[in-house]
């Protein structure tokens, strides 16, 4: 029988892993870190960046498509849209700030489109409606979605 490897320090208790691999770094013990792990979790937060930005501008999509689209919206409805996109805009401005390198225009792009996509299917959900209703193709700017002033 084929004995099978132990498993790694962090594919066997990942919370331990992250905290001797911080230890390691502040005591400069530099030959114990898990480079290749390391490097691994360091792109994986950078794109967890990317992922919340895409998540909150779906959001934003959502709302606009549903205030663009359905008819029969309640005032109360209509108002805890508009209240959720001022919201994620207040958030994302705050994000853009803390993480500038994501104004970067081929992520913003990729950003854009992901976050088209997950929000006019979160819309159709949503509302029942029939999804010949919602546009195929993204009719707002980046710009558009971001302004604190832009309603459709």
């Amino acid at each position: 029988m084929k004995r099978t490897a132990e498993p790694t320090a962090y594919e066997a208790d990942y919370y331990t892993w992250t905290q001797e691999q911080a230890r390691f770094l502040a005591e400069r013990q530099f030959e114990r870190l898990d480079i290749a792990h390391l490097a691994e979790e360091v792109a994986d937060m950078g794109r967890s960046e990317t992922r919340e930005f895409a998540s909150r501008l779906a959001v934003i999509v959502a709302h606009l498509l549903k205030l663009s689209v359905q008819t029969d919206r309640t005032p109360s409805n209509e108002r805890s849209w508009q209240t959720s996109v001022a919201t994620q805009r207040d958030s994302l401005a705050r994000h853009l700030a803390r993480n500038p390198g994501l104004k970067n225009p081929a992520i913003l792009e990729d950003v854009l489109a992901d976050a088209w996509g997950d929000g006019r299917l979160l819309a159709i959900r949503d509302t029942g409606l029939d999804p010949l209703l919602f546009p195929e193709t993204n009719p707002y700017t980046l710009d558009q979605l971001l302004d604190p002033d832009f309603w459709p």
